[in-house]
């Protein structure tokens, strides 16, 4: 699934900074950091370790399984899914893993009846697929192929006027009622793009309405980006993105057993209970068949920044478009299988490493996710060569293949939520992968891992540049203006939601890291049946240069982890983003005084009117309540208590002498280490969402995959719930405190 948006968002929240970077001030020590090798390895054997791992790597074996993976569809229940899971643990097995496949029993809707038509003012059915094409072999295969649906829809046969909602996020419909425009009852049509596409349906839910069209503009994912497939790799005019509309920011996984895996025997909630189905019926259809039914609409003009690339004038309507939107489907459980291996550990076995890759795909999938899945064999296969030569880890490591992870992140999320205590007593640290492609590598994680991942990623050479992975993005951050760039290790953006990592870092509290390139790849068969081989080789990594670096890149970050006598998680990174992230939340405070103050002197102004459009008022909306001064001193004081016990920590790790701590010392520092990050996690959880109980990270509530830091504050701010703000002022701050209170504990071992 990744962040859907695309690699090239993904590298945009890195290239522009995803926090504000005027932040509280730091107070740093005069000392010098160590790195997180110097006192953890014995760095000329791990060199020679790494030495031995890259020399192995084939990118010939991830064309020959990418070409197998992706050569028919792939999504959970289907046939070629359990192949695949059977593939991927049979090769495990032969490198040398201990192998098991993994079971669970998930709801997943799939299609019985998808009807469209425009009935008024004229009548005309949509076609609703996709064409074979001759340069795509796999185009022309349909059995056991899902049409381009939205899972976790609701059934429904609606029939109502149409109204155009821009993205369909909550911006947009303050626009609209600034126009007059209601939508209660209506049908409303939203682009792909601007948040995650299960908010679009959400928020039209909330506002009356009673179903949901959604359509790829071509100038946000077609002939206006670039030469469509098969010329060129944008979307081509009939391509449909498929997706679930689930609400995963209310919680992910099975939706019928909410924090709690999903075995055969599991207690399951009514369907009709499930909160995190879709009330209203959601289909998504290409541009194609977007412009008849924008070309029916009439109405006020969008406004410029709604226009998107089709030859029509936008108009919002309501009308005289009316059409009619009839969707069933089967709800039926289907068997999600999670090939799963591993190496014990041969000094620590109770500490986990763990990789993981989806391997399910909305059809044949080969960017997403085979192109990652791949990339994860390759380096589980390096491994496993290691061990040949007699060398063993010393952590367990663990590699799995996630199924179900489109519908809903439901394979890795029900595996975490089955083995949740073991994982959190357990598991050091889980890195997962996506697709990849071509271009910057990506890194999005805990911050506690922010200097472990930039000293690799300093090490780690682009294929193509000939510079290391981390000049090449300092150099794009200087081409950006952004002062990050001079930043001695590089940020690494916040997670939200999107693949796989959500319910390790979000539920468990696990350290975790998302890696991927991405930038210079062709987009545009982003969860269509063009998500193919062929179209990979044409217009991406097509002779996996990227995807080999990628395993050599996390095949370092895996075996330092399991090496390091010391974990290496460092803490003055993390103070520093948190610095920036409490920063953000004031500076949102004082915005949203300043809009309301503005607002509400408008209104007893009577000084609304449409931009450049003097003689048409818009509606006066209601006068917003004040918003309190909210106290951050004890968030503020906790802080300077994090920051303090961060760099005593770095202070007593300088002063370290290779030897001089016995094992069960080693043992002790790495047990708290690990567990740093797991005390920032609170059982009571977000407002509204308890499954989400990492107080510094969650994906937004209106958001989706988007990441909001402090998200109880922030949220709390953004939807004027003042109660909220201030209490989780205090949970923000109790888990800071917890967490300096592990780092103390560390730093008294070492200091000893």
């Amino acid at each position: 699934m990744k962040i859907k948006f695309n690699l090239v968002m993904f590298l945009f929240l890195i290239v522009n900074g995803c926090t504000n970077s005027t932040a509280v001030k730091t107070s740093e020590p005069e000392i010098d950091l160590v790195s997180t090798f110097d006192v953890s390895l014995d760095m000329e054997n791990q060199k020679n370790l790494e030495s031995q791992f890259d020399s192995v790597l084939d990118p010939q074996n991830l064309d020959k399984w990418m070409k197998h993976m992706s050569s028919k569809p792939h999504h959970v229940g289907s046939p070629w899914s359990k192949q695949n899971a059977e593939y991927i643990a049979k090769h495990l097995k032969s490198w040398g893993f201990e192998t098991e496949i993994t079971t669970f029993d998930v709801l997943v809707p799939f299609p019985k009846i998808m009807n469209l038509e425009l009935i008024e003012p004229n009548k005309v059915t949509l076609k609703l697929n996709e064409p074979a094409l001759k340069e795509d072999a796999t185009s022309s295969i349909k059995k056991d192929l899902l049409p381009g649906y939205n899972a976790f829809s609701s059934d429904g046969n609606v029939t109502a006027e149409l109204v155009f909602v821009n993205y369909g996020i909550p911006g947009d419909y303050e626009e609209l009622a600034r126009l007059g425009i209601d939508v209660k009852g209506k049908i409303v049509l939203a682009k792909y793009g601007g948040s995650w596409r299960g908010i679009k349906p959400k928020v039209a839910h909330e506002n009356g309405a009673i179903g949901c069209i959604i359509f790829s503009d071509p100038k946000d994912d077609g002939y206006v980006r670039g030469d469509v497939y098969p010329k060129g790799p944008y979307r081509m005019e009939h391509g449909i993105q498929r997706g679930s509309v689930l609400d995963m920011p209310m919680y992910p996984g099975d939706p019928l057993t909410p924090g709690y895996g999903a075995t055969k025997d599991a207690k399951r909630l009514a369907i009709e209970d499930a909160p995190t189905i879709m009330k209203i019926p959601v289909m998504p259809i290409s541009y194609a068949d977007a412009l008849p039914l924008l070309k029916a609409l009439e109405g006020p003009v969008a406004p410029d920044n709604w226009k998107g690339g089709l030859p029509v004038t936008y108009h919002v309507g309501p009308g005289p478009a009316k059409v009619n939107l009839h969707l069933e489907f089967e709800w039926k459980l289907r068997t999600a299988y999670n090939p799963v291996g591993r190496i014990k550990g041969s000094v620590y076995p109770n500490e986990w490493i763990m990789r993981g890759n989806h391997h399910d795909g909305w059809a044949q999938g080969a960017a997403d996710p085979i192109s990652g899945m791949v990339s994860l064999m390759e380096e589980a296969r390096a491994i496993g060569e290691l061990l040949k030569t007699g060398w063993k880890p010393k952590r367990t490591l663990i590699y799995a293949g996630w199924d179900a992870e489109e519908p809903a992140l439901l394979g890795s999320t029900e595996w975490v939520e089955h083995n949740r205590d073991e994982i959190r007593e357990k598991m050091v640290a889980y890195i997962n992968t996506d697709g990849t492609g071509v271009g910057f590598l990506g890194v999005g994680g805990s911050h506690s891992l922010e200097k472990f991942v930039n000293e690799v990623s300093a090490e780690v050479l682009d294929p193509v540049q000939n510079i290391s992975l981390q000049e090449r993005n300092r150099a794009r951050l200087r081409v950006n203006g952004n002062k990050d760039a001079e930043r001695k290790d590089l940020r690494i953006y916040p997670l939200g939601a999107g693949s796989d990592y959500t319910a390790f870092i979000h539920h468990a509290g696990v350290p975790s890291l998302n890696l991927g390139f991405g930038g210079e790849s062709g987009g545009g068969s982003y969860h269509s049946i063009f998500d193919s081989y062929d179209h990979y080789k044409r217009f991406s990594d097509g002779d996996y240069k990227y995807g080999t670096t990628l395993a050599k890149v996390n095949g370092r970050l895996v075996l330092r982890l399991s090496e390091s006598d010391i974990l290496p998680f460092r803490f003055t990174n993390m103070v520093d983003n948190i610095a920036t992230f409490i920063e953000s939340n004031k500076k949102l405070a004082e915005d949203v005084t300043k809009k309301t103050d503005e607002r509400n002197n408008l209104l007893d102004l009577k000084a609304f009117t449409i931009a450049g459009n003097p003689k048409k008022t818009y509606l006066p909306p209601q006068r917003l309540d004040e918003v309190p001064s909210f106290d951050f001193s004890s968030l503020d004081a906790a802080f300077v208590r994090l920051n303090a016990s961060a760099w005593n920590y770095e202070k007593a790790l300088s002063k370290l002498q290779k030897g001089s701590l016995s094992a069960a010392k080693k043992s002790e520092i790495n047990n708290i280490l690990k567990n740093v990050d797991q005390a920032m996690v609170s059982d009571g959880g977000l407002p509204r969402r308890d499954w989400f109980k990492n107080m510094i990270y969650a994906p937004g509530f209106y958001t989706g995959y988007g990441v909001k830091t402090l998200p109880g504050i922030r949220e709390g701010l953004e939807q004027r719930n003042w109660n909220e703000v201030d209490t989780y002022i205090q949970e923000v701050a109790k888990a800071l405190d917890r967490a300096a209170a592990k780092i103390n504990m560390a730093s008294n071992i070492l200091s000893r």
